[in-house]
């Protein structure tokens, strides 16, 4: 416990020799009695790889490698372990670090590709009006495969994501990109657009990374992931910043993003505002976001609650999100508010009250009412002031 006081992450050195041609760690401790994550750095300190809490076993080989990996060349010299310190009971957590070096490439694996979905089992589209020439495209900002904690497959999660009705969603494995090559030939098969992202995971903060920016280094500042994301033309979004244990803590030197994921799964009582209050004092012109937070399917929450709405021109979701055209709703086919220029569309909300960021409140009456919009964030609330849909 006193060792992860003082400090959270630990390197552990592994020498790789010449001529070998796979490596693979395997880490064993009592893991009811705490939490050990596992990554791993290359001779010259660059990103091969994590897997945090995942996963006990991983290989990497220059041809393939363990999902949240990297595969390459298995450069001779001194690799890290990195294990990061996670939970830590007081009587200490003993664990063992076993490395292996082969001088033969481990076998292909055999996994099977799912089929395109069928047309039938795809939700139907719902029918939005267009404005100026961009659509409004239904996706979820917040979604986890095999190559973190999750357990379904790029193929596989993005089959589900169709199956939904939506129309893209972004893929942020935690603290690394193995995911980003397989993501184009998978929205492909299955008809959906796969947005390459990143869950920058700490224990003080998690922060969405959209983009193909390559690897945001979880252990620099905030202010840093920030400034590397845009420098490669993406963008940051403060995650669940009051969600239990995973809250946001960090510090932003300078400027706070804009983007934050103010609409979460654990945001289960909409009643209660506090999401609303933190985006208030966060920033004036916060740019509102919602993610399901999908690992599995047996959570019971499917993907696209919440739904995340973007105005697209071309089909370009990241331009969207980053000209802060978002609206969010609890599903695909709930009740939602969409900004046209001056006006506020609501769609599917009759018998809502429009609540404006002046406070001034208006009845929706009908399915398809134009109101006026004002500067900030709006939201659309039931007669029992149940948050029901936002829009910037």
């Amino acid at each position: 416990m006193e060792h992860r006081a003082d400090g959270i992450l630990r390197a552990l050195p592994v020498d790789v020799p010449a001529g070998t041609a796979a490596l693979t760690l395997t880490l064993s401790y009592p893991r009811r009695a705490g939490v050990l994550d596992l990554g791993l750095l290359g001779p010259e300190g660059e990103f091969r790889g994590w897997s945090g809490g995942a996963r006990d076993t991983v290989t990497v080989a220059e041809e393939r490698a363990t999902p949240g990996y990297l595969p390459g060349p298995l450069v001779p010299g001194t690799w890290q372990v990195l294990l990061r310190l996670h939970r830590i009971p007081p009587e200490g957590l003993p664990y063992q670090v076993r490395a292996r070096c082969a001088t033969q490439p481990p076998a292909a694996p055999s996994a099977a590709t799912p089929p395109p979905l069928a047309p039938a089992d795809r939700r139907a589209r719902r029918t939005v009006p267009s404005h100026g020439g961009a659509r409004w495209l239904a996706g979820d900002l917040h979604a986890h495969t095999e190559h973190s904690d999750g357990t379904l497959t790029v193929d596989e999660l993005a089959r589900a994501a169709a199956a939904e009705g939506l129309d893209f969603l972004a893929v942020t494995d935690h603290n690394t990109v193995s995911h980003h090559p397989a993501l184009a030939a998978a929205g492909r098969r299955q008809g959906i657009g796969l947005l390459p992202g990143q869950e920058v995971t700490t224990d003080l903060g998690h922060a969405n990374v959209f983009g193909d920016t390559g690897w945001i280094d979880f252990r620099r500042p905030a202010a840093d992931w920030l400034t590397r994301a845009e420098a490669a033309g993406g963008l940051l979004s403060v995650n669940h910043p009051l969600a239990d244990d995973c809250a946001w803590e960090l510090p932003f030197a300078g400027r706070r993003p804009r983007h934050a994921e103010l609409w979460h799964h654990s945001w289960a009582d909409r009643r209660h505002g506090a999401p609303l209050a933190w985006a208030r004092a966060w920033r004036d012109d916060v740019v509102p976001l919602g993610g399901s937070d999908f690992h599995r399917p047996e959570q019971g929450r499917p993907l696209g609650t919440p739904t995340t709405w973007v105005l697209c021109e071309d089909g370009d979701v990241l331009g969207g999100l980053a000209a802060g055209r978002t609206a969010v709703s609890a599903g695909p086919d709930a009740a939602v508010l969409l900004r046209h220029g001056d006006e506020l569309l609501a769609l599917d909300a009759d018998g809502t009250v429009l609540v404006r960021p002046d406070g001034t409140r208006t009845v929706v009456r009908g399915n398809a009412v134009s109101l006026p919009a004002g500067q900030g964030l709006h939201r659309l609330e039931t007669h029992t002031c149940e948050v029901v849909a936002l829009c910037g």
